[in-house]
């Protein structure tokens, strides 16, 4: 089973009760398809949507700490006792040290977060996969948020990344994310050894969203 994994961002239309509608939205159509949802949401959303839907709620972002003195940082306990099932670690826009990559994925592990770790190339992806996180996501910077998808403009990263990944460990599932926005992008993300997808604008910012969540969860399963 293929995962899609919707980042909202700090976009108007994923805050919220609108995060909300969105997570239902793909609630239903992950039950119609058979595919695995999973939505990130800002962290002081968590709670809101975690309790309105049974798909995965992740966290966009957890910081490398434990309890103690850390005013405005965020707590990788707190989002789980929030109802977080998972987070990103290292987005793209919200890069952090290699040691806090290990780190935050380490005590993930330890709270039961399931950990999303993104990588602009394929050296990062094989880096990050020694960590042993349950995914890890390639996404060149460049390419997020614009109108050509990665499997478009550079197809060979996300085949030399899951190619780099399945030699660390077999178990690591790859997401391709940067600009995936149709479900041809989804075919083609499967097509090069992808297990899933990473997507935010092209579903969060989309005009009838579930029309775009049909597409690609339709494309996954074909």
């Amino acid at each position: 089973m293929g995962i899609i994994v919707v980042n909202t961002k700090a976009y108007w239309e994923g805050i919220g009760k609108n995060a909300v509608e969105l997570a239902k939205i793909m609630e239903k159509i992950g039950r119609e398809y058979g595919v695995e949802m999973a939505i990130a949401v800002q962290p002081c959303d968590v709670y809101r949507v975690a309790n309105e839907v049974e798909i995965d709620v992740f966290s966009q972002h957890i910081d490398a700490i434990e309890y103690g003195s850390y005013t405005g940082w965020i707590l990788p306990h707190a989002v789980k006792e929030a109802g977080a099932r998972g987070t990103l670690i290292n987005h793209s826009e919200h890069r952090i040290k290699v040691e806090d990559i290990f780190a935050a994925a380490k005590i993930a592990a330890e709270v039961g977060l399931k950990r999303v770790i993104c990588a602009s190339v394929v050296e990062v992806a094989r880096a990050v996969a020694c960590f042993m996180p349950e995914y890890v996501a390639i996404e060149p910077p460049e390419l997020i948020g614009g109108d050509i998808s990665v499997t478009k403009a550079k197809p060979e990263v996300v085949s030399e990344s899951v190619e780099a990944v399945k030699k660390i460990n077999e178990k690591v599932k790859v997401l391709c994310g940067a600009g995936i926005k149709s479900g041809e992008d989804v075919a083609k993300a499967i097509e090069l050894g992808a297990e899933g997808i990473l997507v935010a604008s092209g579903v969060v910012k989309a005009k009838d969203k579930e029309k775009v969540l049909a597409e690609m969860a339709e494309a996954m399963v074909k």
